[in-house]
């Protein structure tokens, strides 16, 4: 996967993660435990500087190896919003995005937009016909970010639930390439 390192998402920016960025990132997550923590499994009281940068450090890692691209999204004024990532843990001609938005900025649009900036790049990439978002179908902010940025539902799947919210039902949402 050659994803930019930079994408231009109107008000936003989306940048790959850098170092320096992992005490802000750290603070984002645990202002933000109260919506995070319900689905996401390390979103948790005890997410430090340590597992952002531990975080940080394997988005690097992955960038390089090609199987993901991180961003942390920004205001046009520096704050940080949140983060976004495509994955390619699906398998060929597919991308995953995994997101999060840091509680004062959610319910604004800013997730939407940032998901449907990543979602146009990465139909754009050599081999992908589609990106998927999958969600519990217990988390409504991510369904509604997910239908506002024009995904429409294709499967749901059971699995063991691993965070303190989550059913057992996982929602799979996809985009595809407009036929050429």
């Amino acid at each position: 996967m050659e994803a930019p390192e930079m994408i231009n998402a109107g008000e936003l920016v989306l940048k790959r993660w850098e170092p320096e960025w992992a005490e802000e990132a750290a603070a984002a997550v645990r202002e933000s435990l109260p919506e995070l923590e319900p689905f996401l499994p390390w979103a948790t009281a005890g997410y430090g500087l340590e597992e952002s940068r531990a975080y940080i450090r394997s988005s690097v890692e992955n960038w390089a190896a090609g199987t993901e691209s991180n961003y942390a999204i920004f205001t046009s004024t520096g704050e940080l919003v949140g983060s976004i990532g495509l994955m390619t843990r699906m398998g060929p001609g597919t991308l995953e995005i995994g997101y999060w938005t840091r509680t004062p900025w959610a319910g604004r649009g800013y997730m939407t937009a940032a998901v449907r900036a990543l979602t146009r790049v990465a139909l754009t990439l050599s081999g992908v016909e589609r990106v998927v978002i999958r969600y519990d179908a217990a988390n409504r902010p991510s369904a509604a970010v997910a239908a506002k940025a024009g995904f429409t539902e294709v499967d749901r799947s059971y699995r063991e639930p691993a965070a303190p919210g989550e059913t057992d039902v996982i929602v799979t949402a996809e985009r595809r390439a407009a036929a050429a």
